[in-house]
């Protein structure tokens, strides 16, 4: 006979008043035990929530002695009677605390080990504290018991919202004739901006699959196959460097639809993310506002920008363009800009040795300009060190611009470089709002960013902003004229939210003379193009709808939603912040067996090459093969550690630098100097250092002479470290 008969089985967070009196059948985790001597008090678990469980000595079977020797985390089955509670025992923190179960008999299901974490969240007394506290428990450790850690109430709840999110999506595209279509997992490499996961063919020897970075090209495909309107919530894979909030698989909720333009897109979406928010309690009001990307970046200094709190940039070149101050007006003369923000009423909090020590002297510089200018506005005048230089024009001008009030502090940044300036700008100002306690967690903010350019030129050479089938604002340009080709504009558009990008998209390229041009611009040839989106432009070319989409992280939405501190506390079994996983141990090695089925040799760990055919086996070995070259994290990481804050232009030029370094190493390493007799030097070794003779310092005055500083009779020099 079965121990249990789970038709008899009511959830533990089911049980209600209504329940007294009657006998239930319980199944699910003992979340924690308090031995009182005559009675033993358990909460039993499962994903309804909990129930408290009252043990009497002379239970039958001896179930009082198994109860007192239950460990937590113990699979058990309980029968018992449904009792209303005394009005003063009573549990407000739990929904069945009005009630308990007075056990008649239990069966231990399946016992656990000792854990290597606590995990229960709720008090069986009210007013105890509970141990459980995620935050304090390593989150490899964690993850290396995900199990453990998905058994939590709280981690519980996040999947049963993320579920409940998905559910209302596929039920608002339902609604709309959306049709939700799986598109393959298994496809053909094609850049997309990161790198993409290779599969290796057994069948096709030497030849990879690629996991899709997203479905892009497949869901036009479906606009051509006249599906007319196409969502699904899919998997999506890009090995991209490493990020706090990325991971390396990730789900996208990705919508296309024919006959259509921006508008629909943005209504389509806003009334989706207004239904969605209500269940993290969050009320959107459409229609959202929208910035051109232009716009933010001269505003905010970043396409993604966080408008829960002000401080929007203003340009006061044109104010200071002959002005006394002559650091400010060599640099404006040079084509730089002087641009800044207003912090309202906080001077007391940013004092004149904050402003001055802090911010000109160390943080402002170690995001990349050469320093800051700042003033406050003390009795109506403005005050600072470097006002002096300023006319009482200039101040009243400068004042008027910011609309600044008593107490009021503008920060001014002033490069040769606008684009630094901006970028220096937005930092400061996440930087400030941060310091500042000025950015209200419980506020949301969308916007929408449009009017991206359609090419960026980073590493000497043209790049699409998004990617090749986005549809230019204009389809008359010449795709050999750079100057013309960087003045285009796209048809393109992100949501963002708090200064976090939730998703983007555009209208597509529906005709095949456009198409080809942006292939022209990209300086892709005839053959590279053929090769990789042959089919896709062979399809291009039986009559394409105008159509458009937009992809949306699900991942980072959904944390969004219910206020999760990070994307990896709504994914159910996350990689952790090196793109490993602690559970499964993924990536890892694979026997030499599977390699060799799939035509793949080890030359070094956890790196492959292809076999080599037999006709090769005379061939000498790729020098650098198996080298370990450094990345963009390992670059940050080491930053990091240097306490150094590095663009990402900055962050590929030293990856660039470093790697040929490596690699010329690496071939000097692998050099057959066998028979090779080491060199010594051509002349005898001589001591070229200064003797000293203990005790005699001889002059100490000539020493000391050329000192910048000194403190008795020693050179002083600034410190490295401080404690």
């Amino acid at each position: 006979m079965a121990e249990y008969d789970w038709k008899e089985r009511i959830p533990c967070g089911a049980v209600r008043a209504e329940h007294d009196g009657t006998e239930v059948s319980l199944m699910g985790w003992v979340d924690a035990v308090r031995d009182h001597g005559n009675l033993i008090f358990i909460h039993l678990r499962d994903v309804s929530g909990l129930v408290q469980v009252v043990f009497a000595p002379g239970l039958p079977g001896a179930g009082y002695e198994a109860a007192s020797r239950l460990s937590v985390e113990s699979v058990v089955k309980v029968t018992g009677l449904v009792k209303s509670r005394d009005p003063s025992t009573r549990n407000p923190h739990l929904r069945t605390g009005d009630i308990e179960v007075f056990a008649r008999s239990l069966t231990v299901l399946s016992p656990s080990a000792p854990l290597p974490f606590h995990i229960s969240e709720k008090a069986m007394v009210f007013g105890e504290e509970v141990e459980s506290n995620p935050e304090k428990v390593d989150e490899d450790l964690r993850l290396q018991y995900r199990y453990l850690d998905l058994r939590r109430p709280s981690v519980q709840e996040m999947f049963i919202k993320r579920h409940r999110i998905i559910k209302m999506i596929r039920d608002f595209f339902d609604e709309r004739g959306f049709l939700e279509i799986e598109t393959p997992i298994l496809t053909k490499s094609t850049p997309e901006g990161a790198r993409d996961y290779l599969v290796p063919s057994r069948v096709h020897r030497g030849k990879f699959y690629a996991l899709p970075q997203s479905p892009q090209i497949f869901k036009q495909l479906f606009m051509m196959g006249g599906m007319d309107r196409y969502f699904q919530i899919a998997r999506c894979f890009r090995d991209e460097d490493l990020r706090p909030n990325r991971q390396p698989e990730f789900t996208q909720l990705d919508v296309e639809a024919s006959f259509i333009d921006e508008e629909f897109i943005y209504q389509l979406m806003e009334t989706l993310m207004v239904r969605i928010f209500t269940l993290g309690a969050v009320e959107l009001v459409p229609p959202f506002p929208r910035l051109t990307y232009a716009e933010a970046m001269e505003k905010y200094g970043t396409d993604r920008p966080d408008l829960r709190f002000g401080m929007a940039f203003s340009d006061v070149s044109g104010i200071l363009r002959e002005t006394g101050y002559s650091v400010i007006r060599s640099i404006l003369a040079g084509g730089g800009k002087v641009k800044g923000f207003c912090v309202r009423g906080r001077s007391r909090e940013l004092s004149k040795n904050l402003l001055q020590n802090e911010y000109a002297m160390k943080i402002v510089p170690a995001m990349g300009a050469g320093g800051l200018t700042w003033m406050k506005v003390e009795g109506g005048e403005l005050r600072s060190n470097v006002v002096q230089f300023f006319s009482p024009g200039e101040k009243r001008a400068i004042i008027e611009e910011f609309g600044a009030g008593e107490g009021d502090v503008i920060m001014l940044i002033a490069d040769s470089s606008p684009q630094l300036v901006n970028r220096v700008l937005g930092d400061l100002r996440l930087h400030v709002a941060r310091r500042l306690l000025l950015i209200d967690p419980g506020a949301f903010r969308p916007v929408w960013i449009t009017d991206f350019p359609l090419f960026e030129y980073k590493d000497r050479r043209l790049a699409s902003q998004h990617h090749p089938f986005t549809m230019p604002d204009r389809t008359d340009f010449d795709p050999f004229d750079l100057e013309d080709l960087l003045s285009l504009g796209s048809r393109a558009y992100d949501l963002v939210m708090n200064g976090e990008e939730l998703g983007g998209g555009s209208l597509r390229i529906h005709r095949m003379d456009v198409q080809d041009k942006v292939f022209q611009a990209l300086g892709l040839g005839r053959g590279e193009v053929e090769a990789k989106f042959g089919f896709f432009l062979n399809a291009l070319r039986y009559g394409t709808p105008p159509h458009g989409g937009i992809a949306v992280g699900m991942d980072r939405l959904v944390a969004m939603i219910l206020g999760a501190g990070s994307i990896r506390d709504v994914i159910a079994f996350p990689k952790n912040r090196s793109a490993f996983c602690p559970l499964t141990e993924a990536p890892s090695a694979v026997g030499e067996a599977q390699l060799s089925e799939l035509g793949l040799d080890i030359t070094g760990p956890g790196n492959t090459r292809p076999k080599k055919a037999p006709g090769e086996a005379g061939k000498s070995a790729d020098p650098a093969a198996g080298l370990e070259l450094i990345s963009s994290s390992d670059v940050l990481h080491l930053a990091e550690l240097a306490r150094l804050t590095l663009g990402d232009d900055e962050v590929s030029a030293l990856k660039n630098d470093l790697n040929p370094i490596l690699e010329y190493v690496e071939t000097l390493r692998k050099l057959d100097t066998a028979g090779v007799k080491p060199s010594g030097p051509a002349t005898a070794a001589e001591n070229v250092w200064r003797e000293d003779v203990p005790g005699n310092t001889g002059d100490p005055e000539g020493i000391l002479e050329n000192a910048p500083d000194r403190e008795d009779s020693y050179f002083k020099v600034p410190r490295i470290l401080e404690g």
